[in-house]
């Protein structure tokens, strides 16, 4: 039984104490998305001398320190999306401690916030039936490593059921690992609603891994524009799609095998991968999406040798978009002058927007219905 002298002492030791271990500040609210849509971030760095927010498909913006060392800004109105962003911290690059939202990547990991909109955005969530995405793994014997890649299955699929579906694969970007076209891309939340709402048929959708040479996403090694790199990069990674993957998404799901049920697409390195494996192996693919092509190189002639008009025979759909404030518009623009010149048919597309995941979301939107029709 404690006594008064005891008690006494606890609580004499206990103020101390509390004295030596001064209470923690209160916690730092970041994002905080307003209902007008404007977004206030904040990060506690009493010491720093300069903070800015980098957010995607923005320029940076100077943030400003309170009295208890809280850097803060808010900007917006912002369109309904999400937004990848990170703070620069006197010129270090630092993600957001308050928000657990991330936007992985192998070389540049942020942030996310996202700024609810309307249910009629593609990409955001409904109450309509889901579908499932599925995580495997596998040994390359191509590239030589352990890699993974995640599967959509759309609503009402059954490992056990008489129907198949057509296959869609969507490759993501430089620097994205195979995560990105579901965290951050939302892919399954679009196919879900499309599908819903009668606009697209379902399908199953592989989201591999794309780099067939890994070294190429070193931060020490040669970087995506060495040329040998790159084509060694696009090489492999064809090899592994071909040899490896399709055979094993053929063996493991219910999916259709012929060419006119396969369709491939993806966005800026991964566009170009689309369209070197695509247009390469017609007697594969019959649709083919682009978004945003990058890495692709500017000699076409070498990397489609055998590409001409005799190809309209067999493409259902080439799909080319990329946005007007692209760094990569003029590429895009090059190929497409040089397919016309070759008689290639193509759907060329152009929207507002930079090098950022606003826009491919939406291309995925639009293409995804034009599948397998």
């Amino acid at each position: 039984m404690m006594t008064g002298r005891h008690l006494v002492r606890s609580l004499t030791f206990l103020l101390a104490a509390e004295a030596l271990w001064p209470q923690a500040p209160p916690p730092v609210v970041s994002p905080e998305v307003h209902p007008d849509r404007r977004v206030t971030f904040r990060f506690r760095a009493p010491n720093a001398k300069e903070v800015l927010l980098a957010r995607e498909g923005a320029p940076r913006v100077a943030m400003q320190r309170d009295e208890q060392g809280i850097w803060s800004v808010t900007v917006g109105p912002l369109e309904p999306d999400l937004y990848g962003y990170s703070f620069v911290v006197d010129g270090v690059g630092l993600v957001d401690p308050s928000n657990p939202l991330m936007k992985p990547n192998l070389l540049n990991t942020q942030s996310m916030v996202h700024v609810p909109g309307p249910p009629s955005l593609p990409w955001e969530l409904n109450d309509v039936p889901r579908g499932t995405v599925h995580r495997h793994f596998y040994r390359s014997q191509v590239v030589g490593d352990d890699r993974d890649y995640y599967v959509y299955t759309p609503p009402g699929y059954d490992p056990a059921g008489k129907v198949r579906y057509p296959v869609l694969y969507l490759l993501h970007g430089y620097s994205d690992d195979a995560r990105a076209w579901t965290e951050v891309g939302r892919a399954h939340v679009i196919l879900d609603n499309l599908i819903a709402q009668g606009k697209a048929r379902p399908m199953v959708v592989v989201m591999p891994l794309g780099y067939g040479a890994p070294e190429i996403v070193s931060r020490s090694g040669p970087p995506l524009r060495n040329p040998e790199l790159r084509k060694r990069n696009y090489d492999r990674f064809r090899d592994a799609l071909l040899t490896e993957m399709i055979p094993q998404v053929e063996r493991t799901y219910r999916v259709l095998t012929d060419r006119t049920a396969r369709a491939i697409a993806g966005l800026s390195m991964g566009g170009a991968e689309s369209l070197y494996i695509g247009l390469n192996a017609l007697e594969r693919f019959a649709w083919i999406g682009a978004f945003s092509t990058g890495g692709l190189g500017e000699d076409f002639a070498a990397t489609f040798p055998n590409l001409d008009a005799k190809a309209n025979a067999q493409l259902r759909l080439l799909w080319i978009g990329c946005g007007t404030e692209d760094f990569l518009l003029e590429l895009n623009r090059k190929f497409r002058q040089w397919l016309t010149a070759k008689g290639v048919k193509h759907t060329a597309v152009e929207t507002p927007g930079a090098h950022t995941w606003m826009v491919w979301r939406r291309y995925l939107a639009e293409f995804a219905p034009l599948l397998f029709r």
